[in-house]
């Protein structure tokens, strides 16, 4: 008998764009996810002639060589996503949906994969994805007009909830918060009939981003900003989101946030909204780095890189 998999990134476009699918098509699934930064995520699968593995929001290149060992073994694979990808064998089982071009998510594709079926939820998931003009224009397509604050609200909040070291970093684990979303038909259900989910993710936003906005500056420039978060769970939490945070504030600038490991950085990196690339070439430069042209990061920077990465943000963008 034949299993599935499904594969997620464990934020709001990952689990939006998992959410669209399965409302449109339901099926009992083994979930396999993690936090924000957890990609390496295949691995994990143990599929074999006729399981069908769903994949959504984690680096194709990453996941590589466990992509082909589950071909290897017979698996299907679905493959969506919007990140740097390299080179995509041609194969009879793999049928891929990945395009990484700055203005797309997951969720965007996953909704132009089902037509429009669930669009709100890949509004949320763009919206979280801090892909706000995206956001707005599968919105357009609604018939009913909705509150896209709220709805960004939810986004962002769903986001922010992804990141951390671990599973034990969140207010809610990926999969358990998937299956609570699951019974939703839309976004506004969700909001209307759950409002405790809202709230308690609204309330430790808050009280984290509160924090974040007193973290010292460490390197200021008219082209980069480069901030410093402490080790605590609140700074691995925030990073995201606050990174978000500071790219709208000053759209024309880039953006890190580094997060005190213990032993180096983790990293999220923001390329100016007004002209969203150039973040994963600077990432990728580093071992453990990855992600888009708008928005990547380094799993794991050495103390010792810290020059070595703001060289490498004003070569990208420039230090006037």
């Amino acid at each position: 008998m034949a299993k599935y998999f499904d594969v997620f990134n464990g934020d709001a476009d990952g689990i939006c764009a998992l959410l669209q699918l399965r409302l449109e098509s339901s099926q009992p699934s083994v979930k396999v996810t993690g936090v924000k930064r957890d990609i390496a995520l295949l691995s994990q699968v143990d599929a074999g002639p006729g399981d069908v593995v769903t994949v959504l929001d984690i680096s194709f290149d990453k996941n590589r060589k466990a992509v082909e060992s589950l071909l290897g073994a017979g698996a299907d694979i679905f493959y969506v996503d919007h990140h740097f990808a390299g080179d995509i064998p041609e194969h009879p089982r793999l049928t891929t949906l990945i395009n990484p071009a700055p203005e797309l998510t997951t969720s965007a594709l996953v909704n132009g994969h089902l037509k429009g079926a669930r669009a709100g939820w890949a509004v949320v998931g763009c919206f979280g994805d801090n892909m706000d003009a995206t956001a707005q224009s599968i919105a357009a397509t609604l018939p009913d007009q909705p509150d896209l604050e709220v709805w960004k609200q939810l986004g962002v909040l769903m986001n922010y909830n992804g990141y951390g070291a671990s599973v034990d970093d969140l207010h809610f684990a990926p999969d358990e918060l998937f299956e609570r979303l699951l019974q939703f038909p839309d976004p506004d259900a969700c909001l209307n009939e759950d409002p405790d989910l809202l709230a308690a993710l609204s309330a430790a936003y808050d009280d984290d981003m509160t924090q974040a906005l007193e973290a010292p500056v460490c390197f200021r420039s008219e082209a980069v900003s480069v901030i410093a978060l402490p080790g605590d769970s609140w700074a691995r939490r925030v990073s995201g989101v606050f990174g978000n945070h500071l790219a709208n504030t000053a759209p024309d600038k880039a953006h890190a946030v580094l997060t005190d490991l213990g032993n180096g950085y983790l990293v999220s990196v923001r390329a100016p909204i007004a002209r969203r690339e150039g973040a994963d070439a600077v990432c990728r430069q580093f071992a453990t780095g990855g992600g888009r042209a708008a928005a990547a990061g380094v799993n794991h920077l050495p103390y010792d890189d810290l020059e070595r990465f703001i060289d490498a943000m004003t070569a990208q963008y420039g230090s006037a």
